[in-house]
């Protein structure tokens, strides 16, 4: 009986007959483990190799990891020997440099330890020079123009401050060795060496700030850096039917179910069976490699779920959501489900981001070691400490507004900004009710002409350490919001590589602290007391900044109006928003600061463009097949069923024939449909044709070629609504969302 089943309807039997997964985890009610006794089995960072390395050999190696200096490459042989034995006793056969190129994910090339000595025999090897480097082919990965494609000569290159893992997989393991990409004259190919460059920028500034005010043995500043992931689970019987999903990652057409989020029961309800068996196993990957998931709830819309990490350095955290995004989709597939990364894979429920929570702190040998940069103290010194570096991000978002908004430009992206559940595409800082009050008290000079550690105490920041985590609201409707000791960049899309979003925002407080330490030495030539000239060159930066400041409702339609009053940028579109990347202003930043040169930078744009481009076309293509193939087929059929009932009925002599007036109805909506897929593949020909000019193309697709992607769905969603549901080819969204 089964086989005469649509695929549709064995799809949903089988989901519904489908029992729990265990989770493929050693560890049980008659075997307990700790997950303490399991975390980063399957890593060897530095903590790993102090008992196997010399001495000297690990005081190097740490200096290369803590004070970001040059690896020595005379301990490479004797480093690669100890990782060597480490991995070959835990059964790996290979080794990769595991890297990100720009395509947002990551990409690796595996060798085998085998070699054979001068007697031919077998034996594991692997050397310094193995460890340190390796070369992949540079020519087949997105170059934005820096490369041709004949130039295929490029270099990996081991990054020591994360640590090397293995990947585990049926049969298989590989030691992985992250790693930054770069062609053969030095240019960065990758998201990670602008990311490790941007984070010794905003070290160097960030040390020569303290310097200037007194707060000497820093050692280095770094970023710290956690990533809430969102995401859907959905079942891989409908995710294989559904053509969209597969090709584009997010579903062309599909009507609104009855029942949506609307309840509001979802958000922080009790995680499913099955759902929860995935996820544990996720989580007990991701220990294994390192990586410290501790949160796990439902999200707002059906089936989307959230995990997020505890804070870490910003270039491992990197490397961790990446992994985080690799093992969510590989462990999905053991238990029937599907993990959907895409910002809106269903229309008209939440879409799913990635909340960057993002600060700075200290490296010392003295009691500065671990000090957050954006948490007040306990001394009038160290508040206004804390003013200043606040000031200092201000300044930066305000100053490159509509950069930090380029990365966050994706196709994906802007189906979720601006939407009910995400921040719109101004950017915007929240800083909470009590900071506001400081900030506008401090701009309006109302400190008096007291001391600064006096006017701390008359400003109540003496008092902030003691409420240090409450005392701002948290604000979901904002872009970047103070959330208490850090700040939290929730405009970024949930498929992305962070690399570049961070790297952004590294590069444009970097700049707004060289600028400040600038208006501090003027400052100090007439001012005593250091404290003093600091609280004035504060004042002045949150003068310059209320514009780029907002308290309110980041949803609301008066908002946008309010910000254009406010002379804020506000580029809804991608191609528009990617055009920042290439302004004078953001070349001049990337090159002053060394973090990218011209042709980088042009790279950077041209990519992102180019991908814009693939994607919006391949959601044409995929959108007409799906009207050509599926859609209308389905309405014919229905069509012809009803004007066959109609015609039954008319020779039965039935004076009332129901089914006339839905066949009329029916091929009026199956006409528009004809009508409006054949303006889709006129767009689809425009769009090609227009391959020579990158932005000439972008701007139809975004324009034309996004309304012509609107109507067919409008009029495939009213077929579906109207149209017998055992003719309707694809998985519902009600079938998706609330499986059986």
């Amino acid at each position: 009986m089964s086989s005469s089943l649509s695929p549709r309807a064995a799809a949903i039997r089988a989901i519904s007959t489908r029992s729990v997964t265990a989770p493929h985890i050693p560890v049980s009610s008659d075997n307990p483990i700790p997950a303490s006794e399991y975390f980063g089995i399957n890593t060897f960072g530095a903590r790993q190799m102090r008992d196997k390395l010399p001495k000297d050999v690990y005081v190097k190696l740490v200096a290369a990891i803590r004070l970001g200096k040059k690896l020595d490459i005379e301990i490479a042989p004797t480093v690669a020997q100890v990782i060597k034995e480490w991995a070959v006793a835990r059964g790996v056969t290979h080794f990769c440099h595991w890297f990100q190129p720009q395509t947002g994910l990551t990409a690796e090339k595996h060798d085998a330890f085998l070699n054979f000595d001068e007697n031919k025999t077998a034996v594991e090897q692997f050397t310094g020079d193995q460890l340190i480097q390796s070369e992949p082919d540079a020519s087949s990965f997105p170059s934005g123009g820096l490369r041709a494609t004949w130039e295929a000569r490029g270099y990996t290159a081991w990054n020591p401050a994360s640590p090397v893992f293995i990947m585990e997989s049926p049969g298989a393991k590989t030691l992985c060795i992250p790693s930054v990409f770069i062609g053969y004259h030095g240019e960065a190919l990758d998201e990670m060496t602008p990311l490790l460059r941007s984070s010794e920028v905003l070290s160097r500034k960030s040390m020569e700030l303290l310097e200037l005010i007194g707060d000497q043995g820093a050692l280095r500043v770094v970023t710290t850096l956690g990533a809430e992931q969102e995401y859907f689970l959905i079942d891989r019987e409908h995710f294989a039917l559904r053509p969209d999903l597969v090709m584009a990652g997010r579903t062309l057409i599909g009507a609104p179910p009855p029942r949506g989020q609307q309840l509001e029961d979802h958000y922080f309800g009790g995680i499913p069976e099955r759902v929860l068996a995935c996820i544990a196993e996720v989580e007990y990957e991701l220990y294994k490699l390192g990586v410290p998931i501790v949160t796990r709830h439902n999200e707002v819309a059906p089936c989307q779920f959230e995990m997020a990490p505890v804070f870490e350095e910003t270039d491992i955290a990197v490397d961790h959501n990446q992994l985080v995004m690799t093992i969510l989709k590989k462990v999905a597939h053991r238990h029937g489900l599907q993990a959907l990364l895409a910002e809106k894979p269903f229309a008209g429920i939440n879409g799913s981001g990635k909340h960057c929570n993002w600060s700075m702190a200290i490296a010392a040998d003295n009691d500065l070691d671990g000090v957050n940069l954006l948490k007040p103290g306990k001394t009038p010194h160290q508040n206004i400490r804390f003013l200043f570096v606040l000031a200092a991000v201000l300044k930066g978002v305000h100053k490159h507004a509509g950069l930090i908004r380029s990365g966050i430009a994706t196709s994906g992206n802007e189906h979720r900004l601006g939407a009910n559940e995400a921040p719109p595409a101004i950017i915007s800082v929240f800083m909470g009710d009590m900071l506001t009050r400081v900030i506008d008290d401090i701009a309006a000079g109302k400190t008096g002409k007291q001391g600064a550690a006096q006017a701390m105490i008359q400003l109540g920041v003496a008092k902030l350490p003691e409420v240090a985590k409450d005392n701002t609201d948290r604000n979901r409707t904002s872009p970047f919001a103070f959330t208490g000791a850090k700040f939290e960049f929730r405009a970024v899309g949930s498929s992305q590589s962070i690399a570049f979003p961070v790297m952004l925002l590294n590069a444009t407080v970097a700049d707004a602290i060289g600028e400040l330490i600038g208006s501090l030495r003027k400052e100090l030539k007439n001012t005593a007391s250091k404290e003093d000239a600091m609280l004035k060159v504060v004042r002045d930066a949150f003068k310059e900044t209320k514009n780029i400041r907002f308290e309110g409702n980041n949803y609301a339609d008066a908002w946008v109006t309010e910000a254009k009053k406010r002379g804020l940028p506000n580029f809804r579109r991608t191609p528009e928003a990617l055009g920042q990347i290439v302004t004078k202003q953001s070349v001049d930043l990337f090159t002053s600061l060394g973090i990218l040169s011209k042709e980088e930078v042009e790279s950077r744009y041209h990519i992102r463009l180019e991908r814009y481009i693939k994607d919006m076309l391949i959601e044409l293509h995929t959108l007409a097949e799906l009207a050509d193939t599926m859609v209308l087929p389905a309405g014919y059929g229905y069509l012809g069923s009803l004007a066959a009932a109609a015609a039954n009925a008319k020779r039965a002599g039935i004076k009332v024939a129901p089914q006339l007036k839905a066949a009329n109805d029916t091929g009026k909506v199956v006409a528009t449909l004809q009508k409006r897929t054949a303006d889709l593949h006129a767009v689809i020909a425009k769009a090609e044709s227009l391959h020579h000019d990158p932005e000439k193309q972008a701007k139809l697709l975004t324009s034309s070629g996004a309304d012509a992607m609107a109507s067919v769905r409008e009029t495939s969603d009213a077929l579906e609504l109207s149209m017998a549901d055992s003719l309707w080819p694809l998985p519902r969204y009600r079938e998706m969302l609330f499986p059986v």
